[in-house]
């Protein structure tokens, strides 16, 4: 029996509800090595599953799936119509960043792509062995994303697709059927560097290689998502208004000025900057029923206060200064 075509991976791919998807091969890339020299340059800061052996694991996509010959690649469009972080005035208010409006992408990218793998199986007239990738499985993927034809990884180290943006989740699947690759697209960012001027707290650093890199370390999602211990003096000024994340480097990427929006209910934009001194009163459990289900349960009730605090005393600074 023949097994499922290249082309009909990727239809059913898109009939689950995914606006991008190519493939990749499932073997070593070359961006292994930059991302080595990254965590070696301690850019990584506190997050250990980059640095550890979570972090080595990455080498290969092999090693997640050991039948593995192709990745699948898929991107999951979550821009909505809202304005961007840059458009609004923040008196008062905070930002979360755009991802973490809806439900949490972990959950329904995952769900989606588990049904991808049940009707491949449907569809295939082989067995094949799958395994489903979302974000926190050590694997490079922008790098397979890449080299899948899904877009370049910008200066601003986001894919971006010439046609649709950058604002799209990530999963993979990885498959025993051996599929022919696509081919990545080029580089279209040029002498552009409008994510680089725009970083209020200049994250995005020289690569070494002509090209940027991110400095999580000085990075605004970095401090109000990952970073666990107190902020410095520094980096509560450099958190600006921003209270989970930040977008600042794709809202001024021109790739977002038509990017389309998404009429996914999933991801419709639930929490949109909310009002500082709301939250500032919200109890540990009205913070568990309003974000259980949201990306922003990652920062926790404790860092997330801590993060609104610090909007907080900006915003009185700002109207000092005014």
């Amino acid at each position: 029996m023949a097994s499922v075509t290249k082309a009909r991976v990727l239809e059913i791919a898109r009939q689950c509800g995914f606006e991008l998807a190519g493939i990749a091969a499932a073997k070593p890339a070359e961006d292994y090595a930059r991302f080595e020299a990254w965590r070696g340059a301690r850019f990584a800061g506190e997050m250990s599953y980059l640095t550890d052996r979570r972090g080595d694991m990455r080498s290969d996509p092999r090693k997640l799936l050991e039948s593995a010959k192709t990745v699948l690649c898929v991107g999951k469009l979550y821009n909505t119509d809202r304005p961007y972080s840059t458009e609004i005035d923040f008196a008062g208010r905070g930002w979360i960043s755009r991802y973490a409006w809806g439900e949490d992408y972990h959950t329904v990218v995952r769900e989606r792509l588990e049904k991808v793998v049940d009707e491949l199986r449907g569809a295939s007239g082989e067995p094949f062995e799958a395994r489903v990738c979302v974000d926190t499985a050590p694997l490079l993927e922008r790098t397979y994303a890449r080299l899948a034809g899904l877009g370049w990884i910008g200066k601003n180290t986001c894919l971006i697709n010439q046609g649709k943006g950058s604002w799209f989740f990530l999963g993979e699947v990885l498959l025993s059927l051996d599929l022919e690759p696509d081919t990545p697209p080029p580089d279209r960012c040029g002498t552009c560097t409008r994510c680089i001027d725009a970083c209020p707290t200049a994250a995005l650093i020289p690569d070494g290689a002509d090209g940027y890199t991110l400095d999580a370390r000085r990075c605004i999602s970095y401090w109000t998502i990952e970073k666990r211990s107190p902020l410095t003096e520094d980096e509560q000024a450099g958190v600006g208004s921003h209270l989970f994340g930040c977008d600042i480097c794709q809202d001024v990427c021109p790739w977002n000025r038509d990017a389309p929006v998404t009429d996914d209910p999933a991801f419709a934009a639930r929490t949109f900057a909310p009002e500082l001194e709301a939250l500032s009163q919200m109890t540990e459990e009205e913070f568990r029923e309003r974000f259980r289900d949201s990306p922003v349960w990652r920062a926790k009730y404790a860092g997330f206060q801590r993060n609104v605090a610090a909007a907080q005393g900006n915003d009185r600074e700002r109207e000092t200064e005014g």
